[in-house]
């Protein structure tokens, strides 16, 4: 069975990015010039997902505006032969993708942003993706871990090995190892202390998750910080199904921290096919 739905979690305030955020979802904001959403989007549609679940909260229509038609911003660029620009414009909805939005009502954590989205998923395994961690890798992140699901036929988390002293910053996997990339996970732990953690293979913002998470999730008192934590549904998962963790290849820039999201436009940016030359020129002439 192929993943045809995702969940985009979009709710949260982007307090670390205020004042830029006071207006503007923190999702909206450009890595070069592209919205950090369109990647997370472009990333699910490139490994076959087709039904895009947006898990909102107030202020984010901007998203929402963003993946609509603009019925007279095409008419202006067709009307001045801009073709290229056009079809940029047509290129963030392509015809055969839906988008759908469900409103989170309080932010009481990510595991209940992925309860909201539960009528839409029904029962079928899908994919959670969060556009703070910008993913890049060859193919898609997720496109990767797709072809994992289709090998285990159980849960995939993406992770990626982090230094000791980083391991309260992300839930960490424990188990054993079944090849060099994949790992029979048997514990989940969020956010331990270096002297606590079970390893170093911290989860980054890619799930595929089967149905059976949903029950899970909702049976969880609130956890951390006063919010049901997926962590917690996935640990609890782990006691009736298998759960693997997967460590892709490709790069993770943490876009939900500002020096992550400068990494990125500086990184992608050397790498834009209009703007790398310069902008490599630029970088090396500076005086700093």
């Amino acid at each position: 069975m192929s993943i045809k739905k995702a969940i985009f979690p979009v709710a949260g305030l982007g307090t670390r990015f205020l004042p830029a955020t006071k207006a503007q979802p923190k999702e909206m904001m450009p890595v070069v010039d592209k919205p950090l959403i369109q990647y997370a989007v472009e990333e699910a549609y490139a490994a076959g997902v087709r039904e895009m679940i947006f898990v909102t909260g107030r202020h984010k229509r901007p998203i929402e505006d963003h993946f609509d038609m603009t019925f007279e911003l095409e008419v202006a660029l067709e009307n001045a032969n801009k073709t290229e620009l056009l079809n940029v414009v047509r290129s963030v909805k392509p015809k055969d993708m839906e988008c759908i939005y469900v409103r989170q009502a309080q932010a009481l954590g990510l595991g209940h942003a992925v309860l909201c989205g539960q009528r839409l998923i029904g029962n079928e395994p899908f994919a959670v993706l969060l556009a703070d961690d910008l993913m890049m890798g060859e193919p898609p992140v997720l496109a990767q871990m797709v072809e994992q699901y289709k090998e285990w036929r159980a849960s995939i988390l993406a992770v990626q090995e982090v230094p000791a002293e980083h391991t309260r910053r992300y839930g960490i996997v424990a188990g054993n190892l079944v090849n060099e990339r994949v790992m029979d996970v048997s514990k989940i732990v969020e956010k331990p202390s270096p002297e606590t953690a079970p390893s170093r293979w911290g989860v980054a913002g890619r799930y595929i998750l089967t149905p059976g998470v949903f029950h899970e999730i909702a049976a969880q008192p609130r956890g951390v910080g006063g919010e049901i934590q997926l962590t917690d549904g996935i640990a609890a998962l782990l006691r009736r199904e298998k759960v693997f963790a997967y460590r892709y290849e490709g790069r993770r820039y943490d876009c939900g921290s500002k020096e992550g999201f400068l990494e990125a436009n500086v990184e992608l940016a050397l790498k834009h096919p209009e703007l790398g030359d310069s902008f490599r020129a630029y970088l090396q002439n500076l005086e700093l």
